[in-house]
């Protein structure tokens, strides 16, 4: 282990660079973090609407996985989680909102059946194929749509598949990589002939070890809130943070450690964690590691934005359940829409007289819609939303966010530029990176990539290598984003 005793840097305070922090003082570590923006917490956003707390960035995390509820609790939120008060979502597909199937892993079903009323019957017959055809061969990657829509056919992918990965990633499930995204399928890719046996066997797998508690977990005040709880408590243990602080050069020192500039300030640490976008990191460590910044330069990034809208509840009856999920081959604009105040039992105990809903538009490839103004990208969610639910009621409040450039692209091949980019940086001393363009763009993800990378800096690989070989998969919240 190399011991780090003195000060250590972290570029970027969103959620992974702040779980950074925290652990390094855990470890007795002197820590700044730097931060170019005026707020912390990256994608992570609470907002205000209509006198109403809500979430303008992620809504949810995981909480399958241990990182985001412990790092929640460890900063003295225990008493706010709260899962979602209904998991029950539909699919808006054929003119009408559907059951949303069960019976599948990440839209891929192991059983025709479970796919009844959604796919046509060629496309259920289609499905059944799968027993007889010879085994696909996946190699080193595969795209998930291109392998799944071999094995099951395009119906699938394209009314299921397509809008589950839409949601955790915006992009396209014809270039997103079965490796790196639904690492669970392609393992089974990997080991079985048939897919949809692979899937029943997973899915036995999951019921033999009976996990308990809710897949999901939200925080009352919303998950935006998690960041600055993880801010007040680095600030706390003696960690400093600045916001309005690019940094604009980042160079090692002869003795060994490393120079961080901002205009005319410069601090030296031992050790320096980038948890910045992947833009952003090829250009601090273009100087000393060339090779890793133009990996991180062709790192592929979806812009998106969210509609959050508030209604009178006299005047603005929904339907059961948490939302709907649109697949893009019905031609919709929107792509997924949020009943928060149902979802989330918080936002109704909080504000009884109103509905807040959201809807997301945009996806890797589509740039025209995020071209509307804010009027117009909330005229067409009502529009779409009124064809969807009959929801025809005047919103009291309405807020577009724009996330431009917010989710990284995770194409086939995914795995294999993230070994070469951290290959690179094991070259320098007391270097790390973390955050959603490695190892997951979930917020279990970016912690556990925050947790690697500090005990990289400490000389300690494991994590690291656990990581680059298994990514954290990142799971789609029943319905929204």
């Amino acid at each position: 282990m190399r011991e780090v005793q003195g000060q250590v840097v972290v570029i970027g305070a969103g959620i992974a660079g702040l779980a950074a922090a925290h652990r390094l003082l855990e470890r007795g570590t002197r820590v700044t973090v730097l931060e170019a923006s005026d707020r912390v917490g990256g994608k992570l956003l609470p907002g205000e609407l209509a006198g109403a707390r809500v979430d303008l960035g992620a809504e949810s995390m995981l909480a399958r996985r241990p990182e985001a509820v412990a790092l929640a609790r460890e900063v003295g939120l225990t008493d706010r989680l709260q899962p979602p008060a209904t998991a029950t979502a539909s699919l808006w597909t054929r003119g009408a909102l559907r059951p949303f199937p069960k019976g599948h892993v990440m839209g891929v079903p192991g059983t025709a059946s479970a796919l009844a009323g959604v796919l046509s019957e060629e496309g259920l017959a289609r499905i059944e194929r799968d027993a007889e055809l010879p085994r696909t061969e996946v190699g080193d990657d595969v795209a998930v749509g291109e392998y799944v829509a071999e094995r099951l056919g395009r119906e699938v992918v394209d009314r299921l598949l397509e809008p589950m990965l839409g949601g955790v990633y915006a992009g396209d499930a014809y270039r997103i990589s079965m490796r790196s995204a639904v690492p669970q399928l392609f393992q089974v890719a990997r080991t079985h002939t048939s897919l949809t046996e692979g899937v029943r066997e997973l899915q036995a797998k999951a019921a033999a070890a009976r996990q308990t508690g809710p897949v999901f977990m939200g925080i009352r005040g919303g998950i935006g809130t998690l960041p600055l709880a993880v801010a007040d408590s680095v600030r706390a243990r003696g960690g400093e943070i600045l916001t309005r602080t690019p940094v604009t050069e980042l160079r090692r020192t002869p003795e060994g450690g490393w120079r961080a500039g901002s205009g005319e300030r410069e601090w030296r640490a031992d050790a320096v964690v980038v948890a910045a976008p992947a833009p952003v990191a090829a250009r601090l460590l273009r100087a000393e590691t060339p090779g890793a910044a133009a990996e991180l330069d062709a790192v592929e990034y979806a812009s998106m934005a969210l509609v959050t809208l508030a209604y009178r509840r006299d005047g603005a009856a929904l339907p059961d359940g948490s939302g709907f999920l649109v697949p893009p081959v019905d031609g919709r604009t929107i792509k997924a829409s949020t009943f928060a105040s149902q979802k989330w039992g918080w936002i109704a105990d909080e504000n009884p007289d109103l509905v807040v809903l959201r809807t997301s538009v945009g996806r890797y490839g589509e740039t025209d819609i995020l071209q509307r103004d804010d009027t117009e990208l909330v005229e067409i969610s009502r529009h779409d939303l009124k064809a969807a639910t009959g929801l025809d009621a005047t919103p009291v409040a309405a807020r577009v966010t724009r996330w431009d450039d917010g989710l990284p692209q995770y194409p086939v091949g995914h795995h294999a530029r993230v070994a070469r980019i951290r290959e690179h940086i094991a070259r320098l001393p007391g270097l790390a990176v973390c955050g959603a363009p490695y190892d997951g763009v979930g917020i279990p993800a970016c912690i556990a990539s925050a947790y690697a990378a500090v005990d990289q800096v400490h000389g300690d690989t494991e994590g690291v290598e656990q990581l680059t070989a298994h990514p954290v998969q990142s799971l789609h919240g029943g319905a929204g984003e």
